[in-house]
């Protein structure tokens, strides 16, 4: 069995090379992945927000936890340029 490198002849892994080195790097724009990585967040917590607003119970210690807790997520939403929309 042959591998990797044994493979193929020099010159054809020399011109392989020349190739890929030659080929323009397509690179993604910045400003494409900051938004889609803001978009990400934004998902994220509103998943987050919407578990806490399901969530009941009786205990007031928990209730006072989800509702820290909805406050935090709601801030951070605020920090990223998200309002409620009702």
């Amino acid at each position: 069995m042959s591998k990797g490198w044994e493979s193929k002849s020099i010159e054809e892994q020399q011109a392989e090379r020349l190739t890929q080195a030659a080929a323009p790097k397509q690179a993604v724009p910045t400003g494409r992945v900051e938004e889609a990585e803001k978009k990400r967040k934004l998902q994220a917590l509103q998943l987050q927000r919407e578990r806490i607003l399901s969530e009941r119970t009786s205990s007031p210690h928990r209730r006072t936890a989800l509702t820290n807790a909805l406050a935090d997520i709601e801030e951070k939403l605020a920090e990223l340029g998200w309002t409620i929309h009702l």
